[in-house]
């Protein structure tokens, strides 16, 4: 693991080094109107970022203020971004898909009296609520199609007028950025809100420069990465900054172009959410079954020969997960196992490599060395599958009010089944949740209190200075110091950090039994006929679930619906879910007898992001649980 870096207190800085260190360098690329990309250098996008603080200045943004960005990924978003900061103020973030409730109170919650917006389109849904809107006062378009509205102003105008004023030697931007100070905000960033009303997360310039410091892996001169994730994330956004520190290239793409981007990028690096590693695993089994039979037995040899020799090999590095302290007779016979499997593997594995594995490599264009995954949990078969077959996935965790980063795998310590060891600097503890007691660490408790469940609990350098307008909030989550993440996990016996589920997810039957509901959607959702799915059940005597079909896989086994909604009345559709819900969730497979599902029920469309997902595709379970209200009253009563 790298020391610690020296960085820059703020971003501000870190902004003027690397324009001075990599200025010739590609900081950022953009596809033209040839669908070619087109970078833009360190010293560029400085330069350009000055001349729009300075306009800035001018236009009346005063230090520390808050401006609004109503934005999806783009090269004017990271410009923006720049100007903003560079002229003292912080930004408040959101993308185009933001409702008009969710516009009108962010906006006027953060005291915004600025805001650019993307496109004429967004424009438009702005002046649609401008009259709930009373502290804006400027609107500045980001994009140069069209012409805006009278009073609107332009980027470009901005960024050639700050231009001609720092020729005529105009150093306001200059002596802004200057005067910001690591405590100072650089942006409020509002929670997706799964539970409710939207809260403002303010991070300063210190929170985001610690993660910088403290990344526990080698980012380079000259790696390139691909932005897919949205940028206003907290996630994509220290990863763009990283990259920014690093001098690595950030390309920016979209899901429908993704595919051949990695064929034309190449990249070597990648942030991506669990979905996209979900959808590529489907992508791939549904090619392995529509092949011959040759290429599927070598394919599912390969894998099984690549599986063999990673389990053992990360076995004998310490990298195999230990939940529970296994001790030396255990040890010794799992040692005797993998080294059998080891000697059986290790040939057909490196001759089935080039002719297979290799070409799944290069979907991801063959010089990956791997992606950090996070905003959410990745189901286990497709950890392991991508990590098998040699495409690393350091799988992360954190949240919003931390910066984000509180764990994250390296490639030295790739523990499947974990989110890797706590983040450099970063302190754990985990509570139990009825007691309040410190689990972890605890002197007196065997391992020090490893393998024990209970709340996680976090301090470290990345933490919220707490939420804006909101100390009743704040109070509930933070205290000395320490962010209650609302999260369930355990360190393990390798120390590395396990999720368990989150505290408010847990479901309690009326038996008293608590439950996770994580791990059995994650078990589900891994099922060719399910596309999603939320499981249900508090204060009732069995657990129900909500299923949303996945017709690709309905239709490989010979029923075809042209929607989830068709599938609802058709009893095959329905023994076949039956058959296939009895089969993930027993107690062969791992689950205790009360986590089986005891009824379940069909979703007449898929769970969608702006309305039953957050922009991390977590599920909002009480607009879910609201909107199938009747489903799932339906279900209990004959469960």
């Amino acid at each position: 693991m790298p020391e610690s870096r020296i960085i820059a207190p703020t971003l501000t800085e870190i902004y003027a080094g690397t324009a001075q260190r990599f200025g010739h360098l590609p900081a950022f690329a953009r596809k033209d109107a040839s669908g070619k990309f087109v970078p833009v250098t360190f010293r560029e996008l400085y330069e350009k970022g000055l001349d729009l603080a300075t306009a800035l200045v001018h236009a009346g943004v005063q230090a520390r203020e808050h401006v609004g960005i109503i934005s999806d990924n783009r090269l004017e978003w990271i410009l923006c971004d720049y100007g903003i900061l560079l002229a003292g103020a912080a930004d408040v973030p959101r993308g185009t898909d933001i409702t008009d409730a969710e516009l009108v109170y962010i906006l006027t919650h953060a005291d915004v009296r600025t805001v650019f917006v993307e496109n004429l389109t967004t424009l438009e849904k702005l002046q649609r609520c401008h009259h709930r809107l009373r502290k804006v006062e400027t609107i500045i378009l980001m994009s140069s199609g069209g012409e805006p509205p009278r009073g609107v102003l332009r980027l470009e105008d901005l960024l050639a007028e700050g231009g001609r004023r720092r020729a005529e030697g105009d150093h306001s931007g200059v002596e802004r950025a200057g005067a910001v100070r690591p405590d100072d905000l650089f942006t409020i960033i509002y929670t997706s809100g799964t539970t409710g009303t939207p809260k403002g997360v303010q991070l300063t310039h210190a929170n985001m420069c610690s993660q910088i410091a403290n990344l526990p892996f080698d980012i380079e001169p000259g790696d390139r990465t691909l932005s897919i994730l949205p940028i206003w994330h907290s996630y994509e956004r220290i990863f763009e900054m990283v990259a920014i520190a690093m001098g690595a290239c950030t390309h920016y793409t979209s899901l429908r172009a993704i595919s051949e981007d990695l064929k034309v990028v190449r990249p070597t690096l990648m942030a991506s959410a669990p979905r996209l590693w979900e959808s590529l695993y489907q992508k791939i089994l549904a090619n392995v079954r529509s092949a011959s039979p040759l290429r599927r037995a070598l394919f599912h040899a390969a894998h099984t020969c690549a599986r063999n020799v990673h389990r053992a090999e990360r076995f004998f590095l310490g990298q195999q997960l230990d939940m529970h302290g296994r001790g030396w007779l255990e040890n010794l016979r799992l040692a005797a196992g993998h080294a059998v499997s080891w000697l059986l593997s290790i040939i057909p594995c490196r001759l089935l490599d080039k002719p297979v594995l290799s070409k799944l490599r290069a979907i991801v264009g063959g010089e990956f060395r791997g992606t950090i995954s996070g905003g959410g949990a990745l189901q286990p078969h497709v950890d392991e599958f991508f990590n098998f077959i040699g495409i690393p996935v350091l799988e992360g965790y954190g949240m919003t009010e931390t910066s984000p980063v509180l764990a994250v795998r390296t490639w030295e310590n790739l523990v499947l089944g974990s989110v890797g060891r706590p983040y450099p600097g970063t302190e754990i503890r985990i509570i139990d949740l009825h007691t309040g007691d410190i689990l972890y660490p605890c002197t007196w408790r065997r391992g020090r209190g490893r393998g024990l469940r209970g709340e996680i609990h976090v301090r470290g350098p990345q933490v919220m200075n707490g939420y804006y307008k909101d100390p009743e909030g704040t109070e509930r989550v933070l205290r000395d110091g320490w962010m209650n993440t609302g999260d369930i996990g355990m360190i393990t016996f390798n120390n590395c950090l396990k999720i368990l589920g989150r505290s408010k997810d847990t479901i309690v039957l009326l038996s008293g039994e608590n439950i996770e509901p994580v791990p059995i959607e994650a078990r589900l959702t891994g099922s060719p006929l399910i596309e999603q799915c939320m499981i249900v059940g508090q204060d009732q005597k069995n657990l129900g679930a909500l299923i949303v079909p996945a017709l690709d896989g309905y239709r490989t086994a010979g029923l075809k619906a042209p929607d989830p909604a068709g599938l609802i009345s058709r009893e095959d559709a329905h023994r076949l879910m039956d058959a296939e819900i009895r089969r993930l969730i027993s107690t062969e497979a791992g689950f205790k007898p009360f986590e089986k599902i005891a009824a379940w029920r069909f979703v007449p469309r898929s769970f969608e992001v702006g309305d039953e997902l957050t922009n991390t595709f977590k599920l909002k379970r009480h607009v879910i649980a609201d909107r199938y209200a009747v489903l799932i009253e339906g279900m209990f009563a004959i469960s």
